[in-house]
């Protein structure tokens, strides 16, 4: 049996029939009055409408025909003192012979389809511009991936499939994007295997303070410090829950599509830069959770695994790595900490703040994010010279 398979999404009737029937029988909670509609929450009009779209209008075979038009496939990695595990991939090469592989990992509550928007930019050939060849896994434990199953597996095991997956396509060297959930699993891969990782780049830094720094922040990084404490104060409880008791959150996710979609859409609105969402969107996004292998309820696992690792899994990821690092920041991101510690994470070769943008930097503004990687990597720079020693894919 092949280790690489093709691959395509193919929901069974049934499942759509039964989904169109639980949301045919949701019961909504009442609502109060606010000064903001979304103080307390996705607010009760929004669901109630974005619920009746779902039902009577969301035409789900259109998103599946839209998402199998991006090659896919699944790799069966062995992952060790855990056993074996399908992971479903994006694999597009560009037809640039020098393209430079680029592995594009997502995080929560985003999914391997947040590569479709810079898959065609990036693949795309520029005669004085780098191309990549693009890999853009489901995290196990998320999409079309198998779930991890097994307590204890966690960064590093990501970290071990990943490359796996990399270097079983012929990508002995390459780089890695990734914020959020796979900010940390680029960290990791930096940090675990230096000789494969040519660069890592990230739209959601999360160094530590330097130590011995006695700098005053500005005016501005005071403002951006505030607003990341007020974030983890206000919106952090939904990982504080992942990371303590994700089972029982997962028994509302799992049942209720309307539970389900109330957990990401909040997400979807707050974590973006004023991004006007469709219907479409949102429902696709959530559907790829309801219709998961592993289930939507096993997305949360992986915060557990990383609060209980020692020393913790973004602890690990804030350690210095020299591994070349790119880093983009955007406004409206969770975090927002001064640039100067970045320089706790390793060697800073490309940094660029930006006026607009949010959490989900390769659906909210692709341009930017496909540029920033390209001058990151660009043509005669240490990393594309690196990367030009690597093999070609096999698929």
């Amino acid at each position: 049996m092949p280790s690489v398979s093709p691959f395509q999404i193919a929901i069974p009737e049934e499942r759509l029939q039964r989904l169109r029937q639980k949301l045919s029988l949701t019961d909504f909670p009442d609502e109060v009055n606010l000064d903001s509609e979304w103080e307390r929450g996705c607010p009760l009009e929004k669901m109630q409408e974005l619920v009746r779209y779902w039902l009577k209008e969301f035409d789900w075979r259109k998103q599946e025909c839209l998402l199998n038009r991006m090659p896919q496939f699944t790799y069966a990695a062995e992952i060790d003192l855990f056993g074996r595990y399908n992971i479903h991939f994006v694999h597009q090469r560009s037809q640039t012979q020098k393209a430079i592989p680029l592995l594009f990992v997502h995080g929560w509550p985003g999914s391997f389809v947040e590569v479709s928007k810079i898959l065609p930019l990036l693949t795309k050939s520029n005669q004085d511009k780098p191309s990549f060849h693009v890999v853009a896994p489901s995290l196990i434990d998320f999409g079309f991936s198998d779930a991890s199953g097994k307590k204890g597996f966690g960064m590093d095991q990501h970290a071990e499939a990943y490359h796996k997956l990399m270097c079983s396509l012929g990508y002995h060297v390459y780089v890695v994007q990734g914020g959020d959930l796979g900010y940390a699993v680029a960290r990791f891969i930096a940090w675990k295997y230096p000789e494969s990782c040519a660069a890592h780049h990230t739209n959601m830094p999360a160094p530590s303070p330097p130590k011995n720094d006695i700098a005053e922040l500005s005016a501005d990084e005071l403002q951006r410090m505030r607003l990341t404490q007020d974030w983890q104060n206000n919106e952090m409880a939904y990982a504080m829950l992942h990371a303590t008791k994700p089972q029982t959150i997962g028994y509302s996710i799992a049942d209720s599509p309307v539970g389900l979609l109330a957990w990401i859409y909040e997400k979807l609105h707050g974590w973006t830069d004023q991004y006007p969402w469709s219907k479409d969107e949102i429902l696709t996004w959530v559907s790829i959770y309801y219709f998961s292998k592993p289930g939507p309820a096993a997305t949360q696992r992986i915060y557990l695994e990383n609060e209980q690792r020692t020393p913790k899994a973004f602890d690990q990821a804030a350690s210095y790595v020299n591994v070349k690092l790119g880093i983009s920041m955007f406004p409206k991101e969770i975090l927002q900490l001064p640039s100067r510690w970045n320089r706790t994470l390793g060697p800073v070769v490309f940094e660029r703040r930006h006026e607009r943008g949010g959490h989900f930097a390769a659906w909210e503004c692709p341009e930017l994010l496909v540029a920033d990687l390209r001058e990151m990597c660009m043509k005669n720079s240490d990393i594309y010279e690196h990367i030009q020693t690597s093999s070609g894919a096999t698929i």
